[in-house]
């Protein structure tokens, strides 16, 4: 254990047998993360592949979910000194001695290597390799790597969390296009004002774990003006989808207010500095940040899913 960890959180479990139940486990996996990959997976493959057999989506699903489930066990391994520190993340099954460390690690290679295996041998090998790509840039060079040395270790760890569209497309189709690539966009730049968002708010956590987050680096006032630089860029690239004609304008219509709130609560964000004020505005922007995904992606899905595709007049699609 690190020593910051020995001073903050001298009750970090020791190693000891495990009293793991199923719940435990599956806590492991961040299913609250992998919920939005298998989201962001799904639309990118439909938007591709409208036709794509059922069964064949519901199993490249399932195996993009358990790699995004590895990534989050492998990362609660590797983190069990900073989660026993951070309040918000005390209670998770390794810091409170529910699971082992030991266990973790091999249940998250566990998962890593037959995700990757089972996606090459049932899709292709491309999506495959971008599965294992994703998994190795989240859990060595964000967790392992950078986490604890920049400031911008959010931007960097982003990636790994949007190419799911990206995995999602090869498994489909073998092959990424531009349509996986500005899904990936869209997602990569809305990473950091949303944890930014919440970073503001704890600081103090995050300066405890010794996590160089943004605003304990640069302090609260630059991270207000990089949250509303990245809305400011996200707002027009999340119109993309319709400009590239394979969003219309039940799309169009839903991600330009949803851009349109994001950047209005990023500049609220920016120009209210003080106290509880403050504080509830990044809150703000944080919860509405999830619906932003959620949103625009449910747009793409129900255009192409479900017939609901309009081109926008004036296009020459």
């Amino acid at each position: 254990m690190s020593t910051i960890a020995q001073r903050f959180a001298p009750d970090l479990a020791p190693p000891r047998a495990s009293t793991a139940e199923v719940g435990d486990f599956f806590a492991l996996l961040k299913p609250r993360v992998m919920s939005l990959v298998i989201f962001t997976a799904l639309v990118g493959m439909v938007v591709v592949h409208p036709d794509v057999h059922p069964v064949i989506a519901a199993a490249s699903l399932l195996l993009i979910a358990v790699g995004a489930g590895a990534s989050g066990c492998l990362n609660m391994w590797w983190e069990a000194d900073i989660d026993a520190v951070m309040t918000r993340t005390r209670t998770r099954p390794i810091p409170a001695g529910r699971v082992t460390r030991e266990e973790a690690l091999a249940f998250g290679v566990s998962l890593a290597v037959g995700s990757v295996l089972m996606l090459g041998l049932f899709a292709n090998w491309l999506a495959a390799g971008l599965l294992a790509f994703t998994i190795l840039f989240y859990v060595v060079i964000y967790s392992m790597g950078l986490k604890r040395l920049t400031a911008q270790n959010i931007v960097i760890g982003g990636a790994a969390g949007a190419l799911p569209p990206v995995v999602a497309e090869a498994a489909v189709t073998g092959q990424v296009s531009l349509v996986g690539l500005v899904l990936f966009g869209i997602i990569f730049l809305w990473t950091p004002p949303h944890f930014w968002a919440l970073a503001l708010v704890k600081s103090e956590d995050y300066a405890r774990a010794g996590i160089p987050m943004l605003p304990n680096v640069s302090g609260p006032d630059e991270t207000r003006r990089q949250i509303l630089l990245y809305s400011l860029i996200l707002a027009p690239f999340g119109l993309l989808p319709v400009a590239l004609g394979f969003g219309g304008l039940v799309y169009l219509a839903v991600a330009g207010l949803a851009g349109a709130a994001m950047l209005a609560l990023s500049v609220k964000v920016y120009r209210v500095r003080d106290g509880q004020p403050a504080a509830r505005a990044a809150m703000e922007l944080f919860g509405f940040s999830i619906l932003y995904v959620f949103l625009p992606f449910s747009a793409l899905l129900a255009e192409h899913a479900f017939g609901f595709f309009r081109p926008v007049p004036g296009l020459p699609w």
